[in-house]
């Protein structure tokens, strides 16, 4: 690998703020870099007594509706008559 090209890649704390859920990981955000976005400002003490960056997230796995099983019904009855009221077959 080539010298001085790669991202820091350290740990990263990300945070759900609507499920209130967070995970520790490592990232290529944890470091300052000139191309990149950079280190976050924010920092958490996580439960090992250290402190990390953390990044909030509006949708993680604890909120997001496919993991959670409260997905939404969808109409397809509603659909399906729209659909054949709109182009159901004109000479039948």
């Amino acid at each position: 690998m080539k010298k001085d090209i790669h991202p820091t890649y350290g740990p990263v704390v990300f945070r759900d703020a609507a499920a209130g859920f967070s995970f520790l990981t490592r990232s290529t955000l944890a470091g300052d870099t000139p191309a990149g976005p950079g280190r976050p400002a924010a920092t958490v003490e996580w439960s090992d007594g250290r402190t990390y960056p953390v990044i909030d997230v509006e949708i993680s796995s604890a909120s997001h509706p496919f993991w959670t099983g409260s997905s939404r019904v969808v109409d397809t009855a509603g659909r399906v008559e729209k659909f054949r009221r709109r182009y159901g077959k004109a000479g039948a």
